[in-house]
């Protein structure tokens, strides 16, 4: 057998190992980043900014404990250094490909990225619903009051009160009620589900484009294009093509 077609068959025996243990498309998703990322050049305040976050970020203190990294994940201190300089290039990488886009995807995204404080009753009985709206509405009892003895949910332990929390992370029919209150208006019992709920706005805090915001937006939209990527790429053979 030839050098080469024992190399081919060691590709081919790895690749089905891979596929059994469910590490393909892990592996087809860090070969499309490299192939991204092989032309990002950074110099040496870069390298040395990025080995001080990456090693902050990990909690590698000391020589010992950074030794001690390596010998568990089998990387040799050059691996190590060569990937912490890596996510500085995928950040780089985001920067240079979407960096204009940011402002138009924020506005775009904005509806979903505000937060919102507000309070919620759910039960399953329509007529309790209906019962504790008008009582929270004439002001008999507090929302908090009666969220904590009658609301059925984990919403009971902190008296009804929820927040903050992105509008695009609460349910849709819940955030469109909110989206559409001003603060301290009650709505009326809403079916979702087999619940009947009940949700007040207590605040409004809109989202701004800041460092972070502008970070997380660049992540979302690098995410969105691998995962087009990836489903373009021909499992396995292109992974075959590339070892």
């Amino acid at each position: 057998m030839s050098t080469q077609q024992l190399m081919t068959n060691n590709v081919s025996e790895l690749i089905t190992k891979l596929a059994s243990y469910q590490m393909l498309p892990r592996l087809r998703r860090e070969m499309i980043i490299d192939q991204a990322i092989s032309s990002i050049e950074s110099n040496p305040e870069e390298k040395t900014t990025a080995r001080k976050h990456f090693y902050a970020q990990n909690q590698l203190t000391d020589e010992t404990v950074i030794e001690a990294w390596c010998q568990h994940y089998e990387m040799t201190q050059q691996q190590l250094e060569s990937l912490a300089i890596r996510q500085f290039k995928i950040n780089k990488f985001q920067e240079i490909t979407w960096e204009h886009q940011v402002g138009s995807y924020f506005l775009q995204r904005k509806n979903q990225l505000d937060r919102v404080i507000y309070s919620l009753i759910r039960t399953k009985n329509a007529g309790l619903a209906q019962e504790l709206y008008f009582r929270i509405l004439e002001v008999e009892q507090t929302f908090a009051e009666l969220a904590k003895e009658y609301s059925e949910g984990a919403e009971a332990e902190t008296h009804g009160f929820l927040g903050p929390i992105a509008l695009g992370n609460a349910h849709p029919m819940i955030a469109q009620k909110l989206l559409s209150s001003k603060p301290g208006q009650l709505s009326a019992p809403i079916k979702i589900d087999e619940w009947f709920v009940i949700v007040r706005l207590e605040k409004s805090i809109p989202a701004q484009l800041d460092d972070s915001m502008r970070h997380r937006l660049l992540h979302e939209l690098f995410e969105t294009w691998l995962h087009k990527q990836m489903s373009q790429v021909n499992q396995p053979t292109a992974v075959a093509a590339q070892m």
